[in-house]
């Protein structure tokens, strides 16, 4: 995993009578260990057990030009032999390319990019957050044809893979014309003050106008 250690392990045991003479770890054809002696000039590598049993090195903050196969040799008083062991680095899933907050007017057609990387690869998923609508999508692309003010809200992109998660939000702000609501008679008691209601829904927030006979 990026940013931590790994411990190479050779399990060096012999048979009855057999003893280690030599051993070596070794990276891409590159000598990492010689016994005792270190010939990586990486400070992250390290010795950690060497004996006739087993020959560990250790490798701190492993990022991705570690991955790859390690091969181990040790020599006996009667063969060489050879293992190897392939290091694989998983990294943590990052949203590297998001949609930018949206202002569009309904009936737009919108699409929202999320696109994400780490190993193994993420997966994406899409969400409306709020309000809650039955809108999902399992793509980097979230397409939203003739949009509607319903369809307005938090829409949220998750990158996931083994390691963990990562989250981020994208706001659209749906833009539609002002719809008035049907205005209701007020009695008025002579000589008293009377007040006239008009309920408008509209994004953005409407102006208001008063008129009689045609007169502001």
């Amino acid at each position: 995993m990026q940013r931590q250690k790994s411990h190479v392990l050779c399990h060096t045991m012999c048979a009855q009578g057999d003893i280690v003479t030599h051993t070596a770890w070794l990276n891409r054809s590159s000598i990492l260990y010689a016994g005792e002696d270190k010939w990586s000039v990486d400070p992250r590598v390290s010795l950690v057990t060497l004996n006739q049993e087993e020959f560990t090195i250790k490798i701190e903050d492993v990022d991705m030009t570690d991955e790859g196969p390690y091969i181990c040799a040790v020599q006996t008083s009667s063969r060489p032999r050879t293992t190897s062991v392939h290091i694989l680095v998983q990294v943590p899933p990052t949203i590297i390319n998001l949609s930018k907050d949206l202002v569009v007017n309904e009936g737009s057609n919108v699409t929202l990019m999320c696109q994400a990387s780490g190993k193994p690869e993420p997966s994406l998923t899409w969400k409306l957050l709020s309000p809650s609508v039955d809108l999902v999508s399992e793509d980097e692309y979230l397409d939203i044809p003739s949009i509607s003010r319903q369809r307005a809200g938090t829409y949220e992109c998750t990158a996931i893979n083994d390691i963990a998660t990562d989250v981020q939000t994208v706001e659209i702000t749906v833009n539609y014309a002002p719809s008035v609501s049907e205005g209701r008679d007020v009695g008025v008691t002579l000589g008293q003050r009377g007040v006239l209601e008009c309920e408008v829904d509209a994004v953005p927030k409407a102006d208001f106008e008063w008129y009689r006979d045609d007169r502001r």
